[in-house]
C-alpha cells in the first residue's frame, strides 16, 4: 500500500501544482462541480413535490374515509346500535390519527422543498460568480500571452539565445524529474 499512497501522494501534488499554475481551469472545475450539485438539487426538489402529491392524495382519501365512518357511527347511534357506535368511533379516531400523522409528512415535505429550492437558488449564485471569475480568469489570460506575444519575448527558435535557453531548461527538466523519482524510489524502500 504504501507505494501506492507515494504515487498518490505525487500525482496529486503535481495536480495541484498544475492547478495553481492553471487557475481558469480550477475555476471551471469547481462551476462543474456547482453545476451538479444544482442538478441534483433540482432532483431532491422534483422527488420531494412527487411524495408530496401522494401524501395529499392520502390525505385526501383518509379524509373521506373518515367522513364516511363518521356517517356510520351516527347511524349506529340512530338505530340504537351503541356496540357498532362504539366500533364505528374508535375506526374515526384511527383515521384521525393516521390524517394528522399525514399531515405532518405534508409540512415536513414542504419544508423539505422549501430548503432544497433555497439551496438551489444559493448554489445556482455561486455558479454564476465561479463561471464569472472563470471568464474572467481566461480573458486575462488570454490578454496576458498577447501582450507577452506583443512584446518581444517570445524569441525565434533560429536566435542562439534561445536555443541556448532551452536546452538549458532541458537539462533542468530532466534533472528535476530524476530528482523525484529517487526520492520516490528512496520512500518506496
Amino acid at each position: 500500500m504504501g507505494l501506492f499512497d507515494d504515487i498518490n501522494r505525487f500525482l496529486e501534488s503535481r495536480l495541484e501544482e498544475f492547478l495553481r499554475n492553471n487557475p481558469h481551469l480550477e475555476l471551471q472545475a469547481l462551476e462543474e462541480q456547482l453545476r451538479q450539485q444544482e442538478e441534483d438539487t433540482l432532483r431532491l426538489i422534483v422527488d420531494s413535490q412527487a411524495q408530496e402529491k401522494r401524501v395529499q392524495e392520502e390525505i385526501l382519501s383518509t379524509a373521506q374515509e373518515i367522513q364516511r365512518w363518521h356517517e356510520r357511527v351516527n347511524k349506529a347511534k340512530t338505530a340504537g346500535r351503541l356496540d357498532l357506535a362504539s366500533s364505528a368511533q374508535e375506526r374515526e379516531a384511527a383515521l384521525l390519527r393516521q390524517g394528522n400523522q399525514l399531515w405532518g409528512k405534508m409540512q415536513g415535505l414542504k419544508e423539505r422543498i422549501d430548503k432544497a429550492k433555497e439551496l438551489q437558488r444559493q448554489i445556482y449564485i455561486r455558479r454564476q460568480e465561479v463561471g464569472a471569475k472563470a471568464k474572467q480568469a481566461q480573458a486575462e489570460r488570454a490578454t496576458q500571452t498577447k501582450v507577452t506575444e506583443n512584446t518581444g519575448w517570445n524569441f525565434p527558435a533560429s536566435d542562439s539565445t534561445s536555443s541556448g535557453a532551452d536546452a538549458l531548461e532541458e537539462k533542468f527538466m530532466r534533472w528535476e524529474i530524476d530528482h523525484d523519482l529517487e526520492n520516490l524510489k528512496r520512500n518506496l524502500q
